[in-house]
C-alpha cells in the first residue's frame, strides 16, 4: 500500500473573538477577549479547526474567527512582518502548533 504523500503546512494568522465562560482565566470585569493566533495546517480549513480545538481544551467560548491568511498571502497585500512575528510563525510551523502571539481583553464598556 503506498503512502499518499504529505501535504506541505503553511501556517495562517488567525484572529479568534471569546466570549465569556466559567473557568476562561479571563479578569473581572471582560466581557470576552481578541486572540491574535498562527496556526498551522494545510489549508486555513485546517488551521481554524485546530485553533477552535485547542482553545476549546483550555475552556475558551469560542465566538468568530477571522483568518488573514498565510505570511506571503499578507505580504502580497502590504503587511509588514516584523522579526517577532516572522519568529512566531516560524515557530508555530516547526512545532505544528497553535500559537496565541497577542490577548487583547476586551470589556463592557467597550463593546
Amino acid at each position: 500500500m503506498s503512502q499518499k504523500p504529505k501535504r506541505p503546512h503553511h501556517v495562517f494568522t488567525l484572529l479568534v473573538e471569546i466570549g465569556r465562560k466559567a473557568g476562561d482565566g479571563l479578569p473581572e470585569g471582560a466581557s470576552g477577549a481578541a486572540l491574535m493566533c498562527y496556526a498551522s495546517g494545510v489549508d486555513e480549513e485546517e488551521a481554524v479547526r485546530e485553533t477552535v480545538a485547542v482553545l476549546k481544551s483550555a475552556d475558551m467560548n469560542v465566538l468568530e474567527v477571522t483568518g488573514y491568511g498565510t505570511r506571503e498571502e499578507r505580504e502580497a497585500e502590504g503587511h509588514d512582518i516584523d522579526e517577532e512575528e516572522a519568529a512566531l510563525m516560524a515557530r508555530a510551523l516547526s512545532e505544528n502548533a497553535v500559537i496565541v502571539a497577542q490577548t487583547t481583553i476586551l470589556r463592557e464598556d467597550e463593546a
